[in-house]
């Protein structure tokens, strides 16, 4: 016991006289000039210490909104309907440099991200493309975004921590690349903010875009509650940014940010909510594989109903309505399974996953719900139908009859 006790002190000691080791910090910067002349920003990323890294691999799409790349080092582009582009940096401080197209349009005549002389709607997933990164050992990239304006444009709105008057603090604990995701948004804007729960809430759009920002602000705040007990983890900052016609009259979440077009209702003839459905998907985070799009799809749309009726904002009447509603729309579904699900799998979908919450509070006397399942899915990198189905059977603890359905095979 005592050479136990002697061991346990010896290495104890041993701990605290060794150096902790320590990841060596380089600055990675991205600025971005915003040229609405040319319908286009310039996004020059440098790197303070370039033989920290080995290579970026960027995939560039179809490579047709990158163009006049310039780079310290080498620079290898791959053209064609998967460009990439390599950059094998300068051993010193390292820059490149592009352009890239900002509106994107749609065949229908509108846009997904849209510049016009006054203000510009975009995501940063499109100014800084995904990328394969390959860094020497030790190395940890320290990430901010800073934006350079046009004359006569006021602000700039991300969903990332603000440290300047146009700058921002990129960290993402889950990628090994911190690049500037999400929905962003500049120009001559109006905004609200406000503070809900450990939550940075921002509602922004352009001026005279007809967005109703307080109506938003105080939806969310009444369902605020219910937000937090149903999902454990909370992003510090949401930024919501909307504009009217010619910009796509649709929703979609991203990276702490939601897009919601501002001719949208927030909850709908048909008792649902699109504003509700992407801050589901925000907080939900669940990213399904193996032809179960189903999963995220039908979480989303079942939180975007139940947060609101668990507010006290739907009555069991209107409630009762909108699943004969979805029951009717779903009944020619004979499978769920694939890549993207229509709306009427979608609703199949929610009509299932009220049926397994049933289930599992009969089985369990209300000690669980699908609230559990769903924490469990979230706390997985990627869920398929397998896994759901045991992950759904270990709460209620026994197999489920719902999800035993051609459904999902």
């Amino acid at each position: 016991m005592a050479v136990g006790v002697l061991r346990a002190l010896a290495v104890g000691l041993l701990a605290l006289s060794s150096p902790v080791w320590a990841a060596k910090k380089v600055d990675l910067d991205y600025h971005v000039r915003l040229l609405p002349q040319s319908d286009q920003a310039e996004v020059r990323l440098t790197l303070a210490q370039g033989s920290a890294v080995r290579s970026l691999d960027f995939d560039l799409g179809d490579g047709s909104h990158y163009s006049d790349f310039k780079a310290d080092g080498q620079w290898q582009l791959t053209p064609g309907t998967q460009a990439r582009g390599v950059w094998r940096p300068a051993a010193d401080k390292a820059s490149l440099t592009y352009r890239v197209r900002i509106s994107h349009g749609r065949k229908s005549g509108s846009f997904d991200t849209r510049m016009t002389p006054t203000w510009a709607l975009m995501r940063g997933d499109d100014l800084v493309p995904a990328a394969k990164l390959d860094q020497q050992d030790g190395i940890e990239l320290v990430s901010r975004l800073e934006f350079e304006l046009p004359t006569g444009w006021k602000s700039v709105e991300t969903g990332w921590p603000r440290i300047g008057k146009n700058k921002f603090r990129i960290d993402n604990v889950s990628r090994l690349f911190d690049r500037p995701t999400g929905w962003m948004l500049a120009g001559n804007l109006g905004s609200r903010r406000t503070r809900l729960g450990e939550t940075e809430v921002t509602v922004a759009s352009p001026q005279g875009q007809g967005m109703r920002r307080m109506d938003v602000l105080t939806l969310l705040t009444f369902v605020w509650p219910q937000v937090q007990e149903v999902f454990p983890r909370h992003p510090s900052k949401l930024l919501i940014v909307g504009a009217n016609d010619p910009m796509w009259r649709g929703s979609l979440a991203a990276r702490e940010s939601i897009y919601l077009n501002s001719r949208l209702p927030l909850v709908s003839e048909s008792g649902t909510s699109a504003l509700m459905r992407e801050l589901a998907q925000v907080f939900g985070r669940i990213n399904d594989s193996q032809r179960s799009d189903w999963i995220s799809e039908g979480f989303a749309e079942y939180y975007a109903i139940e947060l609101v009726r668990r507010a006290g904002g739907m009555s069991d009447e209107r409630y009762e309505g909108l699943q004969s509603k979805l029951a009717k729309a779903s009944q020619k579904v004979t499978t769920l399974r694939g890549e993207q699900i229509n709306p009427a799998q979608v609703a199949k979908a929610v009509v299932l996953l009220q049926e397994l919450d049933r289930e599992i509070r009969l089985k369990t006397r209300n000690k669980r719900s699908l609230d559990d399942v769903l924490r469990g899915a979230m706390r997985l990198e990627s869920v398929d139908t397998k896994e759901f189905v045991q992950l759904s059977e270990s709460v209620i603890g026994e197999s489920s009859k719902v999800l035993d359905t051609g459904l999902l095979q």
